[in-house]
Order: C-alpha cells, then sequence, then structure tokens
C-alpha cells in the first residue's frame, strides 16, 4: 500500500511540474488546439492556482466549460524581447501600428457576440477617429489592410475570434470580402494581462491631475503577459506610451510599502525573471532582489521553486540559470538552425568567446566572409549590406538569450557563452 501511495504522489508530482512549464511557454492553453495539454491543466488547477501565486504573483484563470486556462503572467519591468509576431508566412515582430489596430479591434469586439471583417474595420476606422494622437485607419490602403489582417489573424489564434465563413486573408486583396466571426468576448477579456489602474489613476508628477485612459489602450499594456505589448511598455525605443502606472501592482504596497511587501516584491520579480529569461545575471539584479537571493530563505524558495516545476536550477558566481530537460516550457531554442541569425550566431559566439571584447564593426567583417565562403546560403542577405545586416541579426538573437553584451562600439561575451566553448583539442583528436 504505500508502495502505490509513493507512486502516486510521485505522479502527481510530475503532472504538477510538466503543467507549470507547459503554462509557462503556454499562456493560453486551448481545449480544442490540446486538449492533452488542457485535461491536465484542469486536472491540476488548485496546485496550479497556489504555485503561481506564491512564487511569481501570478494568476491563474481555468474555464472548465469554456475549455480554455490562462495564465496571466506580468512582467515588472520593461522590454521588448517577445514581441508578438505576424501569422503570416515571414513571421516578422509587430510594429507600432499592429499593436494599435489589435488594441481596437479588442476593444470593438466587445460590442457584440458576431461579427463580420467588414463591420469590424469599419468601427476600427470610427475609432481611430475620436481617439487622439491615433492615426486615422484607412482600408482603402493595401498595407493598412495587412496590417488589421495581422491583428484579426493574431486574434483568431489566440481563439478570441473564430471564423464561421470566409477566410480573413480575403480581405488583404479586396476590402469588400465577406467573413463572418463568431467573438468569444470573454476570451478577448482574459488576454489583457498587465494590471489595470482604476478610473482615476494619477499619472507621476500630474500634481494630482486625473486623466481619462483611452479605450484603444485598454489593452496596450502587457499584453498576453508581455508577449504582445512589450512594444508599448517601453520596449523598442517607441515614443510616447503608457506611463509607469500601467505597471504598477497593488498587491505590492502604494508609497510606502511594508517590510513584508517589499520581500514578497523582489521574490516574485526575482522568480518571474528565472522563468522567462534564459539566464539571469547578478549584475542585472536590483539591490533587493540580490539581497534576497542571497539570503537564506531566499536560496531555499529558488530551489523549491526549481524542483516543484522540474527544472534544474544552476547557481553560478556570476547568475541563475533554469534548464528545462525536456524543453517544454521553452518558447525559443539555441542552439537551432531554423534561422540563418541563429547558425550566425553560434559561429559568431566562438569569435567572442575566445578573443574578448571585439568591435561591432569585426562582426560585420566576420559575417561578410561567412556569406562570401558561403554564396549558396543565407539568400536573404546575399546583397549588398548584408553582412552588417546578418551580424546585426546574429548579435541581437545573443543579447536576447544572454550571450552576449554591447556597450558602445565594442560587443563582448557574457559568462553563459562559455558553455558554448569549442574545444579544440577534442577537435583535432577526432580530426
Amino acid at each position: 500500500m504505500s508502495t502505490l501511495a509513493n507512486q502516486l504522489v510521485r505522479a502527481e508530482k510530475e503532472e504538477l511540474a510538466r503543467a507549470i512549464r507547459t503554462l509557462l511557454g503556454r499562456p493560453l492553453v486551448s481545449a480544442h488546439d490540446d486538449p492533452a495539454a488542457f485535461d491536465l491543466v484542469r486536472k491540476r488547477r488548485g496546485p496550479l492556482i497556489q504555485w503561481f501565486d506564491y512564487f511569481c504573483g501570478w494568476r491563474l484563470v481555468v474555464e472548465p466549460r469554456q475549455g480554455y486556462a490562462r495564465l496571466v503572467k506580468v512582467r515588472s519591468e520593461a522590454g521588448a524581447t517577445r514581441p508578438a509576431r505576424r501569422r503570416r508566412t515571414t513571421r516578422a515582430p509587430f510594429d507600432r501600428r499592429r499593436y494599435t489596430l489589435l488594441c481596437l479591434c479588442a476593444a470593438e469586439l466587445l460590442t457584440s457576440p458576431v461579427t463580420t471583417i467588414g463591420m469590424l474595420a469599419g468601427r476600427v476606422a470610427q475609432a481611430a477617429a475620436v481617439e487622439p494622437g491615433v492615426p486615422a485607419f484607412e482600408p482603402v490602403r493595401g498595407e493598412e489592410r495587412a496590417a488589421f489582417v495581422d491583428a484579426v489573424k493574431l486574434l483568431e489564434h489566440y481563439g478570441a475570434l473564430a471564423a464561421m465563413d470566409g477566410v480573413t486573408d480575403a480581405y488583404l486583396d479586396d476590402e469588400d470580402a465577406k467573413v463572418l466571426y463568431r467573438v468569444d468576448t470573454t476570451r478577448v477579456i482574459r488576454l489583457l494581462a498587465a494590471p489595470v489602474p482604476r478610473p482615476g489613476w494619477r499619472t507621476p508628477g500630474g500634481a494630482g491631475r486625473k486623466k481619462r485612459r483611452p479605450r484603444w489602450a485598454r489593452g496596450c499594456a502587457g499584453w498576453l503577459g508581455g508577449r504582445l505589448g512589450v512594444g508599448w511598455r517601453g520596449g523598442g525605443g517607441e515614443r510616447g506610451g503608457p506611463p509607469d502606472a500601467l505597471v504598477v501592482e497593488a498587491r505590492y504596497g502604494a508609497g510606502e510599502p511594508s517590510e513584508t511587501q517589499r520581500a514578497l516584491h523582489a521574490r516574485h520579480t526575482l522568480i518571474r525573471r528565472l522563468l522567462d529569461d534564459p539566464v539571469v545575471y547578478r549584475d542585472e539584479l536590483t539591490p533587493a532582489q540580490a539581497a534576497y537571493a542571497a539570503s537564506l530563505t531566499g536560496r531555499r524558495l529558488l530551489r523549491r521553486a526549481a524542483e516543484e516545476a522540474g527544472f534544474v536550477l544552476e547557481e553560478r558566481a556570476e547568475g541563475f540559470l533554469l534548464v528545462d530537460p525536456d524543453g517544454i516550457a521553452t518558447d525559443s531554442r539555441f542552439p537551432d538552425d531554423g534561422g540563418h541569425a541563429k547558425v550566425a550566431a553560434l559561429l559568431m559566439l566562438d569569435l567572442l568567446v575566445t578573443s574578448g571584447p571585439v568591435s561591432a564593426a569585426r562582426l560585420d567583417e566576420e559575417a561578410a566572409e561567412l556569406l562570401r565562403r558561403f554564396p549558396q546560403w543565407a539568400k536573404a542577405y546575399q546583397s549588398d549590406g548584408g553582412g552588417p545586416r546578418l551580424a546585426a541579426d546574429a548579435l541581437e538573437v545573443l543579447v536576447r538569450f544572454g550571450l552576449a553584451r554591447r556597450t558602445g562600439d565594442r560587443v563582448a561575451a557574457l559568462p553563459a557563452a562559455a558553455r558554448y566553448r569549442v574545444d579544440r583539442a577534442a577537435v583535432q583528436e577526432e580530426c
């Protein structure tokens, strides 16, 4: 009997760990898209809700009847490393225009459970016309229709919209295309992940002036837990954007937080970074986070969180790294031959590790030489200026994965890059 009980406990722990990593990789899990994953989350929803709230301060919403689970991930600081991407072939990141249209679409979809693409476009055009600072939406222009289609297709991807008749892509070539949609208004609301201030919030330095949030901005901050709306939270150097109040979480106190609230904030923000970022360096932590990570309680809870989620925690003098042995929580991989920039990044990484900090011009030369050696490879870069473009894209990959850092004109490898160092002695033995 004790053996059976132990097996059941072990199975429960394994299921909980798998469910945690599944939600980290996909904050919106749908029964329609992945019945097995949703059934696992539904089955363990009680412990899951407690785990995310205790370790991360994140809210998990599980709707068994509506067939989806939503992890409301909130980032405590701005970032642009996980932009929304177009669902068409290019998979290019959203620009400011597409984020704006996405928010406008989401706001207008709340008015009716059924709509057509023409009606939605008309409502978006009316909303853009009355919102201060929002450029007019002109569906007669092909580039405007393309941006609108990208916003609609993303909402379709997340189950907020479902085409009952027609296909969304038809609108690309024909402004009069007929597409009928069913709207899941509840899911539209669930997509919003950022803390939303109460009506009448005060902007920093506003001397008590109350400002009304524009309707189109209801969904702009923190959309999909930092995956869609990062450009509006300071990422990418966009002008304007909402004030810092949009990412303030009331649970950590306003004004002068208590000691308990400060410790809770340090724990949640530190574990959020560990779960979201490829590597976390100690010199990037705030003083509160660094103190918490160095404390006995902090170290114990970090190890406990990693163990319960099925991660392997690597603690180094330079920082921390959570490794998912099964890759369930991984949304982007490195090394990976899925893109030319990632291949070039791996090749350039050895140069950074062995030669120390190098100039950006040196990386441009290395990329250009790489293109000359392999003229049939990376055709998109085989043109004038292709070398610098490839070097810039490869460097972006290295920075995103915490493997390199650029300071001015110098690029240096970071400590985590040492794991990719080429063992030249072993290579020579094999040869």
